[in-house]
């Protein structure tokens, strides 16, 4: 792994099975909102893209405060001391995006989307 990398295989491998996906967001108020590890993208710059269809209160606690968690794991890819199953906590920062080239590649993969989440990734770390 490029160590200047801060998605690691192991991550990617996690996104290529289906699983729950956590966002948590404070601002106006705490909020946790789902999606699923198959709906984020990983750009080459290792920024997230989620499709947002809904997400109003994060995007309302996003507006205030930028810093956001998400959580994400796969009981199907085996993690420390052989543990079956693995999961991440990752610390960002966050946008929204409207438009652009982003925001028309995500509208193509997910027609449903209004808006896609950018999660500029600060850390990702292996928790089990």
């Amino acid at each position: 792994m490029n160590e200047n990398r801060k998605l690691s295989d192991k991550f990617l491998e996690v996104l290529e099975h289906e699983g729950v996906v956590s966002i948590t967001s404070w601002g106006v108020e705490v909020h946790v909102a789902n999606t699923w590890n198959s709906y984020l993208v990983i750009t080459d710059d290792e920024r997230i893209l989620i499709p947002a269809y809904a997400l109003r209160k994060t995007e309302k606690n996003v507006d205030v405060n930028n810093k956001v968690k998400i959580t994400l794991g796969s009981k199907d890819v085996v993690g420390y001391n052989d543990y079956q199953g693995t999961g991440f906590l990752v610390d960002g920062t966050a946008r929204y995006i409207s438009e652009g080239e982003e925001y028309d590649m995500m509208k193509e993969k997910f027609s449903f989307l209004t808006r896609v989440l950018e999660i500029t990734v600060e850390s990702a770390k292996q928790m089990l």
